[in-house]
């Protein structure tokens, strides 16, 4: 009986080819949205209508992540040590970016320099040292040996900033798989993990602007990557940067989608693409100041869409009165800040924050082509003496407690009388804005019976070019559900994960369900089942950084999410079972299991007809809240991106089973 089992669940139906449905839909939508934006920037013309562009991105960015964090707490910045090298010194330092969040950094002061000198901040990449990185440490040398003071800091999840969480295995998370879950928790509180990397890049600026040394008007800022991320992000949200230097990042996301994988956390920006937003905005928000566009003609973000991104900008400061402030550096390399753009930058910064002109600047490349300051060693760089803040002040806090402390505040919000009429108004535009009703079209495909019991496939059409489908499982002694019309057994609608693909740990209850003169509809929700897209890069569909969650951040770039999407599925499919056995209200059961169960419990929110939700929870998957599971952790990834809604606590905390 099992292989029987198996080969239900490997069925592929030949009617429809649906595995590239989903993707089709997802990305007609977001090619529309961009080329709607590009519309929109072709439209500006004078000066008024680019400050009106500017204005309206960076309030419309603001508001995608959730605002920005108070910046009024005092820093209590410490230096922890000295260390005196060959032409320069480094300052280890611990500042606090909010109440005891620790931001460790290194301030790197040339041996030969003015009484007040300008600055850089130097913001890391996705390196697990991140600012005592080789790499990173020695493009802030380059910067020095400019002339420069340079403060490099280590940003959340790296370096000595690790929130120390553990995945499944116990291995150790840091780096994009802690954003990631950090990530997740700031989308269920409506909010973006990318509030926090602004946040401490800017007190790293107030730590800068607190110095005697420091001069406040000259203050740039590089980084590449992940840095490079937070670069453009500061370039957006802090007028005090007077100049900067992307690296790595800067493109075009509508040719990164078609040709590049997922993004970490802080790279995706809640409902933006859907106002028509692209990398062009990160650039025109900061016209007319200085900017070098630095990149690598072999990196994962297509070089062809960083030349299109910068050439479309160029007119925007020659509008200004500014051309050749607008500049893109390109050195022959796979990602990454390599010694030449470390050399571009700083030559940058030389001529727009140190005001040499053409001669000095020609003496310092060439000087530094020449030779280089001699590195230190990682250890030497750390400022803790155990190499992680966490594990040095007993009282650290996280962005995770930062979560716990904001979901309690929602908790009471949600349990108000006023909160009732705005949760519902919520979830109906979240689930069924941008979604196009069309007829179901059913087909239906007979199978032969499995261990008494009578198996039909159905598909149906949840959006137009989305279709949605499912086994219909009956007993013999109900044969005439086979037939589809004029049946009035109850149905009951199964949601897990894996849908028809996943059966045998069900097959007892879909017997026994049967067996109480039920029918059993498993059904498969978008990109579930036979409608599972290919694999990205080999990596598995549903955990973090596969295809499933490729197509949840460019959903949630559009102001949706695959959440939502799958909600709209099992309503859909209440319309599909209602049609097909002419039931009434009250027949028509849900039953759901893992994750999957916020699917359930929010279209039961939105339709009367299933109101009968099965509590699948037992001994061994007890029921936990969205908030706490998400209080945890995130432990095991699987699925996660695919049930999490922007903002959901606000309104419903759903209950799930951990399986």
């Amino acid at each position: 009986m099992t292989e029987q089992i198996r080969e239900l669940e490997r069925y592929v139906c030949s009617l429809y080819w649906t595995k590239e449905q989903l993707p089709r839909h997802i990305y007609k939508r977001a090619d529309q949205a961009f080329e709607a934006g590009d519309e929109q920037r072709d439209r500006i013309d004078n000066c008024e209508s680019l400050e009106e562009r500017r204005q309206a991105m960076k309030q419309a960015f603001i508001k995608s992540i959730g605002g920005l964090p108070a910046i009024d707490a005092p820093l209590n910045a410490v230096v922890v040590n000295t260390v005196v090298a060959e032409g320069y010194t480094v300052e280890k330092i611990v500042f606090e970016s909010r109440p005891k969040e620790y931001v460790t950094g290194n301030m790197y002061l040339p041996a030969q320099r003015a009484e007040v000198s300008p600055a850089i901040l130097f913001l890391s990449g996705h390196s697990l040292e991140a600012k005592h990185d080789s790499t990173y440490h020695e493009v802030c040398l380059r910067m020095v040996q400019a002339g420069f003071i340079v403060f490099a800091v280590d940003p959340i999840g790296q370096g000595e900033r690790m929130t120390l969480l553990h995945d499944e295995e116990g291995r150790e998370v840091w780096g994009t798989a802690e954003h990631q879950r950090l990530g997740v928790q700031c989308l269920a509180l409506g909010q973006s993990v990318a509030r926090y990397f602004i946040h401490d890049a800017m007190r790293a600026v107030d730590y800068l602007e607190s110095r005697p040394d420091v001069d406040h008007t000259r203050i740039g800022v590089t980084g590449n990557s992940g840095g490079g991320t937070q670069t453009a992000m500061m370039m957006v949200c802090d007028e005090r940067i007077a100049a900067a230097a992307p690296a790595t990042f800067i493109m075009n996301r509508q040719q990164y989608m078609h040709a590049g994988g997922v993004q970490d956390a802080e790279q995706v920006w809640p409902g933006l693409s859907g106002l028509g937003f692209d990398h062009e905005d990160l650039l025109l928000a900061f016209a007319p100041k200085p900017l070098l566009v630095c990149a690598v003609k072999y990196d994962f973000f297509p070089i062809e869409a960083t030349r299109r991104t910068v050439q479309r900008c160029c007119r925007f400061w020659e509008m200004l009165g500014y051309g050749k402030r607008l500049r893109l550096a390109e050195d022959d390399s796979v990602h990454k800040y390599t010694d030449m753009l470390a050399i571009e930058a700083a030559d940058f910064f030389a001529e727009h924050l140190l005001g040499r002109n053409e001669a000095e600047r020609n003496l310092y490349r060439n000087e530094m082509k020449r030779s280089k300051l001699a590195p230190l060693a990682a250890e030497q760089l750390k400022c803790t003496a155990n190499g992680q803040a966490n594990r040095e002040y007993a009282d650290a806090r996280t962005v995770s407690d930062a979560f716990t402390v904001h979901a309690a505040r929602l908790a009471v919000t949600r349990a108000s009388a006023e909160n009732e009429g705005a949760a519902r108004e919520w979830l109906q535009r979240t689930v069924l804005a941008d979604r196009e009703r069309c007829e179901l079209n059913a087909r239906f495909v007979q199978l032969p019976s499995r261990d008494g019991l009578c198996i039909r496939y159905a598909l149906w059409w949840s959006q137009p070019e989305v279709m949605n489908s499912g086994y219909l499982f009956s007993s013999g002694e109900h044969a005439e559900v086979a037939d589809g019309h004029g049946c009035s057994t109850p149905i009951t609608i199964a949601l897990w994960p894996g849908g028809t693909a996943n059966l045998e740990w069900q097959w007892s209850w879909i017997q026994s369900m049967c067996a109480s003169g039920r029918t059993v509809l498993v059904l498969n929700v978008s990109a579930v089942g036979p409608h599972e897209p290919c694999l990205l890069y080999g990596r598995s569909n549903d955990r973090f950084f596969g295809m499933l969650h490729k197509f949840t951040d460019e959903l949630i770039w559009l102001g949706d999410s695959l959440a939502a999407l799958r909600t709209y599925d099992v309503l859909r499919a209440a319309d599909f079972a209602a049609s097909l056995f002419n039931n009434s209200g009250g027949q028509i059961e849900l039953y759901a299991k893992g994750l999957f169960r916020v699917y359930a419990e929010l279209a039961a929110e939105l339709d009367a007809r299933l109101h009968q939700v099965s509590l699948s929870a037992d001994g061994n998957s007890p029921s936990i809240a969205l908030s706490d599971w998400l209080a945890q952790g995130i432990v095991d990834d699987r699925d996660v991106m695919s049930v999490i809604i922007p903002g959901i606590l606000q309104y419903y905390d759903v209950q799930i089973d951990q399986l």
